[in-house]
């Protein structure tokens, strides 16, 4: 028996062409292409509508288009919002818009009652005002979330250095622009993009082509088409040299580093399929480079990935990773050598292959969908493909060569042109930065942070706590407080929360209950130095770390023992805490732990509060009890809670006997 040579990968036959029939097509007189990839393996019919606008910008409005879709089937002139969507969930179809598109799905035996619903929706929309309240409520909860979160300020960093804040890829929504939007801007759009001469509908699945015309025109032909007045889209221009964008999040235990920066890469591109195998291989996968090197070898991060963007007007080059913050400068160093690397010394033969067989896998799995078979035949038409595009596919991917990849590394990699961007504690990585290249600090929104001095050079951690305690009754006052109930309230998706604690510092013991629906779901105890927390028919002990971190609760205000409890405070400057200067005081804990006060340079008043591990805390309108000066409302952030939980003082009880049941 002949020996077969295991050192080398066999050789690969030849690439398949892939079967593909050619949609049928027709155009109605209102200018609406139809595309038509007959499937009669299954009894189902979809219905994806696209309609080709170009971005545009949204200016004080941003965040409008994402409230189009949701507006759009909120209801018509024939349905309410509830009897549409009972009429698709009856006979199990699906049916979705957006503001650029419209989808809907269903057996054959109901596609005409899915596109009755879909016509109806498309043409008689009402619009109704208080949904719009809702979704821009959820919208500006989504946004109070994402302020703190580090991945969401990495994004937007990104998208506004890439693009700039007046590009329709780089504008930001905020709680002003998404409070500014109104009913008549959600008509307005409606009225000048839902147009079908800048439409196009494929329609896939168990129909013919002849039935396609029949049912298109007697739910469509009636859509009036019009002139759309489209504004080109700018070309941002490439930054100059390395650029290190810092984002100081003092709580943040990591660091997020996007190195990006813009690039022009459209489906149309003679380079796409290149740039697709090019990314792969740096950063496409758990087997790329960036991968093998900052997590496999260096042990850096969970996973280190990159991306070159596919749009039609311009998109951006991304390499990201998140790391513990004491490797930050070292992880950017590696994601920087690896970008240089690909450029000056090429990929190998053994990548190309392997990154052709995973790519050739993704897109046969792709031909599953529908939904793909769709977007294939509108792509063609849109970007004014070959009509053998996705037929040939595999074929094109496999004669790509070492050389091919090469020459994309050349024009498409830019590793002395990009923007290193960084979201995590400028305390720790700040100076680290700085031998990679000039830091330039930005805000939580992508925007230059304000530069602020402190005021009293002789300030420091200790006169910043005595100011506060001042602000808010004075020592003697604060001293003088031994015993608190408190008793607060919140809402969660419609659930009423209520949070009672007790502080007794005189026998160093907390207790805090929750409740909903008049239940108990959770109860954390602390005395004689030990905790537990208990809930769900479950009990668990606090390990030393987390009683540490609770045993703060214990005192109504813990700024007034960090010094008996040799806390080592730190002060690291004024910030801009929502638009108020504030001093940056670093706790340590003696487990080393860390928690981030901001206090007001104005009031002295502690108005923000960050630790990794239970949350931010925001603390508003304070007011006097008992000659004590005390936040009635509070906003918590936690990992445990997906949104902002906005919490009121119900009753501030001080010094008031403490019923040892409590703390049992």
């Amino acid at each position: 028996m002949a020996q077969v040579d295991r050192s080398n990968y066999p050789e690969p036959g030849p690439a398949p062409t892939i079967e593909l029939d050619d949609p049928a097509t027709f155009t109605l007189d209102n200018g609406l292409k139809v595309f038509v990839v007959e499937n009669h393996k299954l009894p189902r019919v979809t219905f994806s509508l696209v309609i080709d606008r170009k971005p545009i910008l949204e200016k004080d409005k941003a965040g409008m288009t994402g409230f189009v879709g949701q507006m759009l089937m909120a209801g018509t002139t024939n349905r309410t919002k509830e009897e549409l969507d009972e009429e698709v969930d009856f006979i199990g179809a699906t049916l979705r818009a957006g503001s650029t598109s419209m989808y809907g799905s269903s057996l054959k035996k109901h596609q005409e009652k899915i596109l009755t619903l879909m016509s109806d929706v498309m043409f008689n929309p009402v619009f109704p005002e208080e949904e719009l309240d809702k979704l821009k409520k959820q919208s500006l909860t989504a946004l109070a979330t994402s302020k703190d979160n580090p991945d969401a300020i990495s994004s937007r960093l990104a998208a506004k250095l890439d693009f700039g804040a007046d590009h329709p890829y780089g504008e930001i929504e905020t709680e002003a622009s998404l409070q500014n939007v109104n009913v008549n801007d959600i008509r307005e759009y409606y009225e000048t993009y839902f147009k079908p001469n800048i439409s196009y509908l494929a329609i896939v699945g168990d129909i013919t082509k002849e039935e396609a015309e029949k049912v298109v025109k007697a739910h469509f032909s009636g859509w009036e088409k019009g002139e759309v007045s489209q504004k080109d889209v700018p070309i941002p221009a490439s930054p100059e040299g390395r650029q290190v964008a810092l984002v100081d999040r003092s709580s943040s235990v990591q660091s997020v580093i996007n190195i990006t920066y813009p690039v022009e890469m459209s489906i149309d591109n003679p380079d796409y399929l290149k740039a697709r195998v090019l990314n792969y291989i740096l950063g496409g996968g758990s087997s790329s480079r960036l991968f093998m090197n900052l997590r496999e070898d260096k042990g850096y991060t969970y996973g280190a990935y990159s991306s070159i963007g596919t749009d039609r007007y311009v998109t951006s080059f991304s390499a990201e990773a998140s790391v513990r913050t004491e490797v930050t400068d070292s992880a950017v160093n590696e994601l920087v050598s690896e970008i240089a690397k690909i450029k000056a010394s090429g990929v190998t033969a053994h990548e190309l292959e392997s990154a052709k067989a995973s790519l050739s896998g993704s897109f046969g799995r792709s031909l599953e969908s529908p939904s793909t078979l769709a977007n294939f035949a509108i792509n063609i038409e849109r970007y004014g493909l070959p009509k053998d595009f996705y037929k040939t596919y595999l074929q094109r991917l496999s004669a790509l060569s070492v050389e091919d990849i090469n020459a994309a590394a050349s024009k498409y990699i830019h590793p002395d042109n990009m923007y290193i961007t960084v979201v995590g504690n400028g305390a720790e990585i700040k100076d680290k930065l700085e031998a990679i290249g000039a830091v330039q600090e930005y805000d939580i929104w992508g925007d230059p942070a304000r530069e602020m001095e402190m005021v009293d050079a002789d300030m420091t951690a200790e006169k910043v706590i005595s100011n506060y305690l001042t602000a808010i009754g004075g020592q003697e006052a604060v001293e003088a407080i031994k015993t608190a109930k408190v008793v607060m309230n919140a809402e969660i998706q419609g659930q009423k929360i209520k949070m009672t604690s007790y502080h007794d510092e005189a026998k160093s013991r907390y207790a805090q209950t929750v409740e909903m629906l008049g239940n108990v779901v959770s109860t954390t105890t602390l005395a004689d130095n030990k905790g537990k927390i208990s809930g769900m028919g479950q009990e668990k002990e606090l390990t030393d770390e987390q009683f540490e971190e609770v045993k703060m609760n214990m005192f109504v205000f813990p700024e007034a023992h960090y010094e008996s409890l040799m806390y080592t405070l730190t002060l690291d400057g004024v910030k801009d805490v929502d638009g108020q200067d504030a001093y940056k005081v670093i706790v340590n804990n003696p487990t080393g732990a860390t928690t981030v006060n901001y206090y007001s340079v104005e009031s002295g008043l502690k108005i923000k509060s960050e630790n990794e591990k239970t949350g931010d805390i925001n603390y508003n309108d304070y007011q006097e009890r008992q000659g004590i000066r005390y936040p009635m409302s509070m906003v918590v952030k936690t990992s445990m809670i997906p949104m902002p939980l906005n919490t009121t003082v119900e009753s501030l009880e001080l010094n008031v006997e403490m019923n040892d049941e409590n703390f049992k």
